[in-house]
C-alpha cells in the first residue's frame, strides 16, 4: 500500500463504485492503496450503506441449526417420536421418515373400526381375491 492518504475527488468515486460492486472492504482498500481502516472510515463519513458483519446473525443462526441437527441425530428414536401428534381418531399412517424432523402421520379422520383414513385404509387392507 503507498503513503498517498489524499482522497481526491476521483479517488472517493471509484471508493463509491467499488462499494456499490460490494466488494470487500480490504479488497477495495488494496485497489485504492489505502488501509482497510481507511476505508471503513471514508465509507462511513460518506455515508455509504452499512455492510453486513461477515459474521452475520444469518450464519450464526445457520450455525446453531446445524449444531441442533447434530444434537439430534444422537437422540434415541423412541425419544423423538415422543414429539410426535397422533390421536387414535385420527390416521396414524405414517408419512416420511421417522428419523427426519418433517415426519408426522396422516392425521384424517379414521374410517370406523380401523386406525386409517379411507384413503390409507385402501392401501393397508388388500382383498385377496382382488389381486389374482
Amino acid at each position: 500500500m503507498s503513503s498517498n492518504n489524499t482522497w481526491d475527488d476521483l479517488k472517493l468515486k471509484k471508493l463509491q463504485d467499488l462499494w456499490k460492486q460490494g466488494l470487500p472492504i480490504s479488497k477495495i482498500g488494496e485497489m485504492l492503496g489505502v488501509s482497510r481502516n481507511s476505508i471503513a472510515g471514508k465509507a462511513h463519513r460518506m455515508g455509504l450503506p452499512k455492510r453486513n458483519s461477515p459474521i452475520s446473525s444469518d450464519d450464526k443462526s445457520s450455525l446453531q441449526k446445524r449444531k441442533d441437527e447434530v444434537v439430534d441425530e444422537n437422540i434415541p428414536l423412541k425419544i423423538k417420536l415422543r414429539s410426535v401428534q397422533w390421536s387414535r381418531t385420527k390416521c396414524c399412517w405414517p408419512e416420511g421418515d421417522p428419523k427426519q424432523k418433517n415426519f408426522k402421520f396422516c392425521g384424517k379422520d379414521i374410517y370406523p373400526g380401523r386406525p386409517y383414513c379411507d384413503k390409507h385404509s385402501l392401501l393397508a387392507y388388500t382383498n385377496t381375491r382382488e389381486n389374482s
